[in-house]
């Protein structure tokens, strides 16, 4: 290995203390850009002769050998990060990759479930009726109705329901605090897990959604339940809530609701996050006719 990539892995490993895994991952990256480059400069690896051109070759080189953008964007990294270094230390004069972009990698549309599949889950009889299994069921109703994320939802107090408004308030990111219309069917799923808590729970300290010892329900928890009554659809690859907030927006999308009305129900800062949602069902678009597809069936209505 040249003597300055082994004083640069040195350094990561001793003095900012990072990972064998990370440490191993830098080494790797580095050995196979200073053996494309002794290569292609008569067999010499000089880091001060390294020029923008060099290393935009190589990227094409990667790619062209099959190497996913992701990988080389993380190889371009640790690139960056000896020339950084090396610039720190004075034993270059510029920094070559300054000016180099790596490619753009292309985003995964998010998973999603399908409108009568989920419509099969939370209407049938998959659930128990015990305390758990209407909590439960509510927790996925949540999710689904109004695409909140699951620290949002463990976040839900008592006071943060106004029934008669129809309206939920939920804390989002950097505290960020939205209201979210929900349906007449949603309404009445929570009164009746309220009426159940409170009679065979009680109120803790005020949360809504709740564990059978009367503690505030973890993102963990949370997770596990959403994971188990999801496993129930054979064609999803994915189960977490997260899949649910994606199929919210999927839904209010494909059923005629505005872009920026979606993105301001999911708590989004920029139209950039919510338009990925509309690359994913082009074709049901020709089928609705409401915004979300519960609402409709329970009488509910969210606004266009």
């Amino acid at each position: 290995m040249n003597r300055l990539i082994d004083s640069f892995i040195n350094y990561l490993r001793y003095e900012r203390n990072y990972s064998d895994y990370t440490v191993i991952s830098y080494s790797k990256d580095l050995e196979q850009f200073e053996e494309y480059a002794k290569e292609n400069l008569e067999g010499r690896f000089d880091p001060d002769t390294i020029d923008s051109d060099i290393v935009r070759n190589w990227i094409v080189f990667l790619l062209n050998e099959g190497i996913s953008p992701t990988s080389v964007n993380r190889k371009l990294s640790s690139l960056k990060s000896f020339f950084k270094f090396l610039l720190r230390q004075g034993l270059v004069s510029s920094n070559p990759l300054r000016l180099v972009n790596g490619p753009k990698a292309k985003k995964p549309l998010p998973y999603f479930i399908r409108e009568n599949e989920m419509d099969m889950l939370l209407d049938g009889d998959g659930f128990d009726e015990d305390f758990e299994g209407i909590r439960n069921r509510l927790i996925l109703e949540l999710l689904y109705d109004t695409g909140i994320r699951r620290s949002e939802l463990i976040g839900i107090k008592d006071a943060d329901i106004d029934y008669e408004a129809s309206l939920l308030k939920v804390t989002g990111k950097r505290n960020k605090q939205r209201l979210i219309p929900f349906a007449d069917g949603l309404k009445e799923l929570m009164l009746a897990y309220a009426e159940v808590r409170n009679r065979e729970i009680g109120v803790s300290r005020g949360w809504f959604l709740i564990r059978k010892n009367g503690e505030q329900l973890s993102t963990g928890i949370v997770y596990n339940i959403v994971r188990k009554c999801l496993s129930d659809i054979s064609t999803l690859s994915k189960r977490s809530p997260h899949v649910l907030r994606h199929s919210f927006a999927t839904s209010m999308l494909n059923n005629g609701a505005e872009l920026n009305a979606v993105k301001e129900l999911l708590g989004h800062s920029s139209l950039a996050s919510t338009s990925v949602y509309t690359h994913t069902t082009f074709e049901e678009l020709k089928k609705v006719y409401h915004a979300h597809p519960r609402a409709k069936k329970e009488g509910g209505f969210y606004g266009h």
